[in-house]
């Protein structure tokens, strides 16, 4: 993989880099700023294409402009503009718009640390916001590939949710990396969000996208991730156990998440309707979740008895003679039922009748009291019971088939060496490698499909850490001796798939003392003194340049008062010393040791300390700006 472009480069001209804002398999992003613009702020996507493969290049250019054309006819305000593609040293770059602002993935963590999460009503607000956007891209063929909490961002502006991060630059990457399996493999898609029909395949279609929105919402409601949402025995997701909303908003996310595209709403423009106007009939779904996920037709006549029986409570009351009137005002009404001659007569026939077949029925009981009355009752109780119990019952059922199969290889790897595992998984099967390590070794695991998953797990079966469970890649030291296992399963909703397994186990690192400190320690007779001074601004201005000088005996210290969301930014443009960035409360920022240049969007307010350090007596020039 080809190294980050440094801070502060400029590419066409134009375009000056100032930092980093994600990085994954398939590329970068940079926060930059056009100079064509009045360095108005922007974000550039790179695509990482492979070096050593000169297909790769050239298909890069092909399909690189391809998918910029389909980009470039998203004309929408909740979608970042699409302004440029340009190449620049075999590097392939996007330029859209920068949007500032919070992921929905940052804003839920910040949430639940608080101790809540979102509710109902937060919810149904942003899916009647998203399903607009979702249906103007489906409209130009067009699908996001990539709903989660993390590509929907909440505009700081407006208060709006925006869309970002189409899975076209992935589907892109992963097509250049397989031209000879471009139909298999393009599995763009975060795990657990992306239905199965996009994970398996590579095929998505408008409501795969209206699945990975309905993932996000129960996500968003309940603060947990799909993972723990998602029965894999059962195929259905267990969501309402864990919060309480509407009946009808309820059924709406679970026809969403249903595992059959067809069982699904077919549009975005389907989705809002629903929301907008919940039906009548909502006790189904809730009473029963997995038959919503997964509707059976068959099923239909006991359903819909049910639901007549509940949901129309005035059907037996437009017998009475009120509502007969009411709802047909052509009938003529009368003053009272006895003003009727022929009512009187009807009903004094019904009495005599009614004694008479009273009187009969008493006089047979006394004479023959021996003849039992319950069978007849018993067989008409009994027929209908076999009849509905089999037929609400078989849906579950199938899908646990196969028992679930462990199997287990040990690895003896000595420190240095690696191993490499591959073969074929099933959904039912559980594979383990056992690996012997020693504390302080340091061991990596690395999976190259997408359909499977591995946990790393210490001596006594937990995972080692937090970030062991569940995931793609994993390369920790580890804490004590003892029998460490490598875990493999398949991704939820994946019946098969095919698997490559990476193992490497490192011997520790030699001992060197630990101190972070550059100072050093025959000499600890020399403490620098701390020379502080507050930074200030021009009238009008963002930016100052300090001169000065230093020596290894002071370390000059500059506090720069800014706000949460600002950029700041400070350069050292002349002088034998670096540089070193701390936080208000006076915590070494991340990265920003023995720098030069360094630049952030802040996350927090207050005095930031520069602090410059030198290794001999110099002079220095220092650029501090903040925007």
């Amino acid at each position: 993989m080809q190294t980050a472009i440094p801070t502060g480069t400029i590419l066409q001209n134009r375009y000056r880099v100032l930092s980093i804002l994600g990085q994954g398999g398939f590329g970068r992003t940079y926060l930059a700023e056009d100079q064509g613009r009045f360095n108005e702020l922007c974000a550039l996507k790179e695509l990482l294409p492979p070096q050593d493969n000169a297909y790769a290049l050239e298909k890069s250019k092909e399909l690189f402009q391809r998918e910029a054309q389909i980009l470039y006819q998203i004309q929408h305000p909740q979608i970042p503009q699409f302004r440029a593609t340009f190449e620049q040293d075999q590097r392939f770059f996007l330029m859209q718009d920068y949007v500032e602002g919070k992921t929905y993935r940052a804003l839920l963590d910040e949430r639940k640390t608080q101790g809540y999460v979102f509710s109902e009503a937060e919810v149904i607000q942003i899916l009647q916001q998203v399903l607009p956007v979702l249906s103007y891209i489906h409209g130009k063929g067009i699908i996001h590939r990539d709903i989660a909490p993390d590509n929907i961002m909440l505009r700081q502006s407006d208060r709006l949710p925006v869309l970002i991060d189409f899975g076209v630059v992935k589907e892109l990457a992963t097509r250049i990396q397989s031209p000879d399996t471009v139909r298999q493999s393009t599995t763009v898609g975060k795990l657990g969000y992306a239905p199965t029909e996009q994970m398996q395949t590579g095929r998505a279609y408008p409501n795969s996208d209206l699945y990975a929105l309905a993932v996000t919402a129960v996500v968003l409601l309940t603060g947990r991730e799909p993972q723990e949402l998602f029965d894999e025995t059962t195929m259905t997701w267990r969501w309402q156990r864990l919060v309480t909303v509407s009946p009808a908003f309820a059924m709406v996310l679970n026809r969403m998440l249903s595992y059959r595209t067809t069982d699904r709403y077919q549009s975005a423009q389907d989705v809002l309707q629903a929301i907008q106007s919940p039906p009548n009939v909502t006790p189904v779904p809730q009473t029963s979740p997995p038959i919503a996920t997964q509707p059976q037709p068959q099923q239909q006549p006991p359903s819909s008895m049910g639901t007549v029986a509940v949901g129309r409570r005035n059907i037996d009351s437009t017998i009475t003679p009120t509502n007969v009137t009411r709802s047909d005002p052509s009938i003529p009404t009368r003053g009272s039922l006895w003003d009727d001659p022929w009512a009187v007569g009807a009903i004094g026939t019904g009495l005599v009748l009614l004694t008479g077949l009273g009187s009969w029925t008493l006089v047979r009981a006394l004479m023959n009291p021996s003849t039992p009355t319950p069978t007849p009752t018993q067989t008409i109780v009994a027929s209908p019971s076999p009849t509905i119990t089999p037929s609400l019952r078989p849906s579950p059922t199938p899908s646990p088939s196969t028992q679930p199969v462990n199997y287990q290889q040990r690895l003896n790897l000595a420190a240095g060496e690696n191993a490499a595992k591959n073969g074929t998984l099933r959904s039912n099967e559980t594979l383990s490698f056992v690996i012997p390590g020693q504390q302080g070794e340091t061991l990596s695991a690395a999976l190259a499909s997408e359909g499977v998953l591995l946990s790393v797990l210490a001596p006594n079966q937990d995972p080692v850490d937090n970030r062991a469970s569940r995931v793609s890649r994993w390369d920790g030291e580890l804490p004590f001796t003892g029998d460490y296992t490598i875990e493999l399963k398949t991704v939820k909703g994946i019946p098969k798939t095919d698997y490559k397994l990476d193992v490497s186990l490192k011997a520790p690192p030699t001992p060197t003392p630990s101190t972070p400190s550059p100072s050093p320690t025959p000499t600890p007779s020399v403490t620098p003194t701390v020379q502080t001074e507050q930074v200030s601004f021009p009238a009008g201005q963002t930016g100052t340049s300090i001169a000065g000088q230093t020596t290894p005996a002071i370390i000059r210290r500059y506090l720069v008062n800014a706000q949460k969301g600002q950029t700041l930014s400070v350069q050292l443009n002349s002088g034998a010393a670096t540089l070193v960035i701390r936080y208000p409360n006076g915590k070494l920022v991340e990265d920003s040791s023995g720098v030069v240049n360094w630049q952030a969007q802040l996350s927090r307010s207050g005095d930031y300390q520069i602090d410059v350090i030198a290794s001999q007596d110099t002079d220095y020039q220092l650029e501090v700006n903040v925007r």
